[in-house]
């Protein structure tokens, strides 16, 4: 079976990089809706909703409840000792007590709140987050159906799997006992990678290996940019609609590129937006009617061939064009996620999602068998 070759860090990147944060209140397991396929198990992780309304260092307190905290130490202890180098972990941990300095609210909030619950050092709960920040290996996919219905699923791949997996959750954020918006993430995490905003528009985003760290130094510090995945986040809570979230997805600086997947609720909503830290370097929108009724994005930019060792394009493109346009839907769109490599032994979960039926958003926790 192929799988992503793994990638060594930008460490410079990860010292500089402010991120974390997580959320959620009571939590139920979620009722499955799309079977597993045979090439995996599946299983369908917490379902938790976090209301926005809570002040942002109590915000996580519930959560607690439903995990192991001493687990949770040890597991954040793990990634810090074999992710991030000893001299990284001295240098952030004093700048890291500088935290409101750097960090807007409701981050710095959060930051705090949870370690403060955790018992963890600041710096510890920050060196958690970017630990794996630049090490995502992603498969996103956007697809319109003949009757012009938008599809969104992705496949979110990581190491420290076994780990991951044990806190991965669905979260409804609520604003005046209302779903604001969902997304899925690592309890612990900071940022969004996958989400909704009901009835509006879907969101992915992809890594995308470009840059040095010091330029990400410059743009986290100098320029005041905002982290790759606390722009999703935004994008969820405050834009009004599918172009909204586009432009701002589009034109926000940014302190690493990245690949943010976007769908719509109505036609031909739906584009792979290339992004540098700057601003856009493509965008890519869905062409149903000049045969581009899907879009596939991993981890590279999709004019040029992706490398032989990590080739999940084609065996997705191969897929989507065998299901054809007429049957495309989330379970087909899941099955065509299924499929090795674009499942392989570093994904954590799967989710589908459609922000035209947002009951329907569904995340698996996946297991090679």
């Amino acid at each position: 079976m192929g799988r992503p070759q793994q990638r060594g860090p930008a460490w410079g990147a990860l010292i500089l990089l402010p991120l974390l944060w997580l959320q959620q209140a009571p939590c139920s397991g979620a009722a499955p809706r799309i079977a597993a396929g045979a090439a995996a198990a599946a299983a369908s992780p917490l379902l938790c909703n976090v209301s926005l309304d809570v002040a942002p260092e109590c915000r996580w307190d519930p959560v607690l409840r439903h995990f192991d905290p001493a687990f949770l130490r040890a597991a954040y202890a793990r990634i810090i000792a074999e992710g991030v180098p000893k001299w990284v972990h001295a240098i952030l941990k004093p700048i890291a007590e500088e935290l409101e300095n750097f960090v807007p609210q409701p981050f710095a909030g959060e930051i705090r709140g949870l370690c403060n619950a955790l018992g963890l050092n600041v710096g510890d709960g920050l060196l958690f987050n970017l630990a794996y920040e630049a090490t995502a290996f992603c498969t996103s996919i956007i697809a319109q159906d003949n009757n012009g219905n938008i599809y969104h699923g992705r496949n979110m791949d990581y190491a420290f799997g076994d780990i991951l997996s044990k806190i991965t959750i669905d979260v409804n954020f609520l604003k005046n006992g209302k779903v604001k918006f969902r997304g899925t993430t690592f309890f612990g995490y900071v940022g969004l990678w996958t989400g909704q905003s009901p009835n509006k528009f879907t969101i992915s985003g992809d890594e995308r290996g470009k840059g040095n760290w010091w330029e990400n130094a410059i743009a986290a510090f100098l320029k005041r940019s905002t982290p790759v995945s606390w722009l999703v986040r935004t994008a969820l809570s405050e834009a009004e609609d599918f172009e909204a979230a586009a432009l701002m997805l589009s034109k926000t600086p940014i302190i690493a590129d990245v690949y943010y997947i976007i769908g719509g609720t109505t036609p031909r909503e739906g584009a792979v937006i290339t992004r540098r830290r700057s601003g856009p370097e493509d965008i890519w929108p869905l062409d149903p009617l000049d045969g581009g009724w899907y879009r596939v994005e991993t981890n590279y930019d999709h004019w040029t061939t992706p490398p032989p060792f990590d080739d999940r394009r084609t065996p997705a493109i191969k897929a989507l064009n065998a299901t054809g346009q007429e049957n495309i839907n989330l379970e087909t769109l899941y099955k065509i996620l299924s499929i090795q490599p674009v499942l392989n032994e570093l994904t954590i979960y799967t989710t589908v999602m459609s922000a035209a039926a947002p009951d329907n958003y569904t995340t698996w926790i996946r297991t090679l068998e």
